[in-house]
């Protein structure tokens, strides 16, 4: 029996020069998360910012003045069977974590695109307990494609 045809489509959007990253890792990583949570026909968009335009964008959507690492909607509606979601990174933040944390932009932006799929996929952080799982998850899927415990190594 054919294994079933993966419509998944992955796009991103870097308003950024030098970036850092490897895109098609980047994409097999946010390709192996839908997968992995039962997502293999959505559709994911992914905008790499600097600190300015990820303050629009928080300014516009959550009324708030101030730069973040990573912003995600979920955009999916009831006539389209497939989700679609957008995430917003900050890869100026990236830069300045990495840097402070002893690991790659790259990683840190796999870590906020981690982040902000898990949101659009049910994963929340509010209370200390989910956050703990999310957190956990996060560094064991960023540990499984090479990046290395991200979120933890951060405390």
């Amino acid at each position: 029996m054919n294994a079933p045809e993966n419509h998944l489509k992955v796009q991103f959007d870097p308003q950024v020069a030098n970036l850092g990253a490897n895109l098609s890792k980047l994409e097999k990583l946010v390709r192996a998360i839908c997968n992995k949570f039962g997502h293999p026909d959505a559709t994911v968009h992914i905008g790499i910012v600097d600190d300015a335009g990820i303050i629009e964008v928080h300014r516009q959507f959550l009324q708030k003045d101030t730069a973040t690492d990573v912003i995600s909607f979920d955009l999916s509606d009831e006539f389209e069977p497939q989700p679609t979601f957008q995430i917003i990174v900050n890869a100026e933040m990236a830069d300045r974590q990495a840097i402070k944390r002893g690991h790659s932009t790259e990683a840190e932006l796999a870590l906020y695109i981690t982040h902000g799929l898990l949101h659009n996929l049910g994963f929340d952080d509010l209370l200390p307990e989910d956050a703990k799982k999310m957190h956990e998850t996060e560094d064991a899927i960023l540990q499984e494609f090479g990046f290395g415990i991200v979120y933890h190594k951060q405390k």
